[in-house]
C-alpha cells in the first residue's frame, strides 16, 4: 500500500507541476488525477486514497509559485515544460516564419462591451499556447477606443481577466488602448505630415460613394500643412460629431471598396457617449484598424492570432506599416467556431439581456464562458476543443453532444453519486425492522467509501420516494431492486401508494436475476431539489425541474459537481437546510 502511495504521490507531483505551469500557476485536481490514472491504471483500485493524495500534492505545488513551478519541472521533466520549438501537436502547426524572431510574442485583444464566449476562447488560448510553447510572452490588451457604436463596459474589464485566469491564462502584459491616445496621435500626424494620410470633412454617404466609384475627393489633394491644421482643428473641437475625419491613402482600385482609403479617426462627442475609463477626455477617437496596427507594432507582436473575417483588417493595416517602414507581424487566419444550440453573437446576447430574454451574462442558454462554468464545463474541455479544431482556415461548429462527452471525460472521475428522484412517487414497504441501505459514493472507485441511510419502520411499514419516470414500470407482480437496499416486490396500491414487499437483501440474487435497479430517496430526511436545466430548442428555453434527493445532499457546497443517478451531472449553485439548487450540465 506505501509503495503504491508513493508511487501516486510522484505521478501527482509530476503532472500538477506541468498542470500548474500551464495554466498560469494553479493545478486543477480533475486535471491532475485523469493524467495520474491514464499513466497507471492499476490505481484506480485505490481511487480513493489517490483522490487524497492528489488533492495534497496539487495544494503543495499551487502554493510555488509560477517560477519555481517552472524550474522544478525543467530540472525534473524537461519534456513536459516544453515542446520543441516548431515541433507540430494535433491542431496546431508551427508558427510561420518563427525562426526570424528572438522573442515570439502574442496577443489576445478582446473589446470590453461583453465578456468573453467560446469563440473568444480561441484567439486567447491559441495565442497563449504558442507564445508558451516557444517560451514567448503573451500580452493582454483591451481594445476600447469606440465609445459610441461598441461601448466598452466598465465591469466587463475585470470580468474578461476572471474569465481568462478561470482558463488558466497568464499574461506577461496589459495594455488598454484608451489610456493610449497620444501614442495614436503622435502617429497619425506622421502620416498627415508625409501625405500619407488626410483630413476629409466629405458626408459619409459622400465618401462612401467614392469609394464605389474609386475616387478621390478634393481633401486629399490638400497640402500636409493643410491637413495638419485641420487636425488641429479636429483636436480643439472645431468640428462636430461626423464633420470630419483623417482617412489613410490606399490604393482606390482595391477590389474591396471599404479597402479604400479607409478611416483612421473620428470625432464621438464623448459629452453624450463617455467612455467607462477616460470619460469625455478625448473627441478624437482611433479606429480599431489604426489603434491596432500601431499597438502591435509597439508592443512588439511578431504573430496574431485572429478569424478569418479580419483578413480585410490585415490587409488595411499594412498600409500603416509599409508607410512608416516596420515589418508587419505574421497574421495567421482561421475560421469561425460555433457551439451547436448555443448563442455566440456578443451583439444578440447584449440584445437579449438588456431587454430581459436572459438573465445575465452567465444565463445557462449562451455560449459565454461564464454560462458554460456555470453549467459544469471544465476549462479542460475548452482547451482540448480549442486544441483539437487548431488553425484551420474553415469553419467548425460544435456539437453538444461532443462538447458534453469531452467535459465527461473529466467530471467522471471526481463526481459522487446520489440518488434523485423526479415527480416523487410515494411507496410503503411491507416490513417491520429497521433497514440499512449502503451506497457507493463511486461505484467505480469502490474504495472511495460509501454511506449508509437508516431507514425506520412505522406501523409495520418503511415509506420512501420512487422516480415518476418509473410509474408505468411499477406494476403489480414486478420485481427490482432498490439501490443499495434491497430486492422488492410490487404487490398492489393503497389509493396513490405503490405497496412493496421485501423480498431478499442480496445484491448477487439480483444480479443472478438480473433485477432492473431503481433509485429512491427516504420519506424522511430527504432534500428538497431545483434544477436549472437548459431545453435546447429553437430559441433555447429554460427548465425548472423539482424532485427530491437523498439527505447527504446537504453536505454539499457552492461549486461541488456531482452526478444524480439516471438524470446526469449537476453543478451545486445553492444550499440551505433542506434544500439544494443545482443547474445541469449533461448525461
Amino acid at each position: 500500500m506505501n509503495g503504491y502511495v508513493r508511487l501516486a504521490r510522484e505521478l501527482a507531483f509530476k503532472y500538477a507541476l506541468a498542470n500548474a505551469v500551464k495554466f498560469g500557476g494553479k493545478a486543477k485536481v480533475e486535471a491532475v488525477l485523469s493524467k495520474v490514472f491514464a499513466e497507471k491504471p492499476e490505481l484506480r483500485a485505490l481511487a480513493r486514497s489517490v483522490v487524497s493524495v492528489v488533492r495534497e500534492v496539487v495544494n503543495e505545488v499551487n502554493a510555488m509559485g509560477l517560477e519555481k513551478q517552472k524550474r522544478i519541472l525543467e530540472e525534473r521533466w524537461p519534456s513536459l515544460l516544453e515542446r520543441k520549438s516548431g515541433e507540430e501537436v494535433k491542431g496546431l502547426p508551427p508558427l510561420p516564419n518563427a525562426e526570424r524572431y528572438k522573442l515570439i510574442k502574442t496577443r489576445f485583444a478582446p473589446n470590453p462591451d461583453f465578456v468573453l464566449t467560446l469563440g473568444n476562447a480561441r484567439p486567447a488560448i491559441l495565442s497563449y499556447e504558442y507564445a508558451r510553447r516557444y517560451r514567448g510572452k503573451f500580452v493582454l490588451r483591451f481594445e476600447d477606443t469606440d465609445p459610441k457604436t461598441k461601448r466598452p463596459l466598465r465591469e466587463a474589464y475585470e470580468l474578461i481577466k476572471e474569465d481568462l485566469r478561470w482558463l488558466g491564462l497568464k499574461w506577461d502584459e496589459e495594455y488598454v488602448q484608451s489610456l493610449r491616445m497620444e501614442i495614436y496621435y503622435k502617429y497619425i500626424r506622421k502620416l498627415l505630415s508625409k501625405g500619407n494620410a488626410y483630413v476629409c470633412t466629405c458626408s459619409y454617404e459622400t465618401i462612401r460613394e467614392n469609394r464605389v466609384k474609386g475616387v478621390r475627393c478634393e481633401h486629399a489633394n490638400l497640402s500636409p500643412e493643410e491637413s495638419l491644421e485641420l487636425w488641429d482643428r479636429m483636436l480643439e473641437g472645431y468640428f462636430g460629431e461626423g464633420e470630419a475625419v483623417v482617412r489613410v491613402k490606399t490604393d482606390l482600385k482595391h477590389p474591396d471598396p471599404s479597402v479604400r482609403d479607409w478611416i483612421a479617426f473620428r470625432i464621438i462627442d464623448t459629452s453624450k457617449y463617455p467612455h467607462p475609463i477616460v470619460g469625455d477626455k478625448y473627441i478624437i477617437w482611433p479606429t480599431y484598424n489604426f489603434a491596432c496596427a500601431v499597438d502591435d507594432h509597439e508592443m512588439g507582436i511578431t504573430h496574431i492570432l485572429r478569424a478569418k473575417e479580419h483578413i480585410t483588417n490585415t490587409v488595411k493595416q499594412g498600409y500603416i506599416y509599409s508607410y512608416l517602414n516596420w515589418e508587419p507581424p505574421e497574421a495567421i487566419h482561421f475560421g469561425r467556431i460555433n457551439l451547436e444550440g448555443l448563442i455566440l453573437s456578443k451583439s444578440w446576447m447584449r440584445k437579449g439581456i438588456e431587454e430581459g430574454a436572459y438573465e445575465s451574462w452567465d444565463d445557462i442558454r449562451l455560449g459565454t464562458l461564464r454560462a458554460l462554468r456555470r453549467r459544469g464545463i471544465v476549462p479542460e474541455t475548452i482547451w482540448e476543443i480549442v486544441l483539437d479544431v487548431g488553425v484551420k482556415p474553415s469553419g467548425a461548429t460544435i456539437k453538444l453532444a461532443n462538447l458534453h462527452a469531452i467535459n465527461r471525460k473529466y467530471l467522471e472521475p471526481t463526481s459522487d453519486r446520489y440518488m434523485f428522484v423526479l415527480d416523487p412517487l410515494r411507496a410503503s414497504i411491507e416490513y417491520d425492522k429497521e433497514l440499512k441501505a449502503k451506497l457507493l459514493n463511486h461505484p467505480s472507485y469502490p474504495e472511495r467509501g460509501f454511506r449508509e441511510i437508516v431507514l425506520k419502520p412505522v406501523n409495520g411499514s418503511i415509506s420512501i420516494y420512487l422516480d415518476g419516470r418509473d410509474a408505468d414500470y411499477l406494476t403489480s407482480g414486478k420485481e427490482f431492486r432498490l439501490m443499495g437496499l434491497g430486492n422488492v416486490k410490487v404487490i398492489g396500491r393503497d389509493g396513490g401508494v405503490i405497496l412493496l414487499k421485501l423480498a431478499s437483501l442480496e445484491l448477487e440474487e439480483a444480479k443472478r436475476r438480473k433485477l432492473k435497479v431503481l433509485q429512491w430517496v427516504p420519506s424522511k430526511g430527504n432534500v428538497k431539489v431545483e434544477v436549472l436545466k437548459a431545453n435546447w430548442t429553437k430559441p433555447p428555453t429554460l427548465d425548472v425541474i423539482r424532485g427530491l434527493g437523498e439527505g447527504y445532499l446537504v453536505n454539499l457546497r457552492p461549486g461541488d459537481t456531482v452526478q444524480f443517478v439516471r438524470f446526469g451531472f449537476v453543478k451545486v449553485e445553492e444550499v440551505k437546510d433542506g434544500y439544494l439548487k443545482v443547474v445541469y450540465a449533461h448525461e
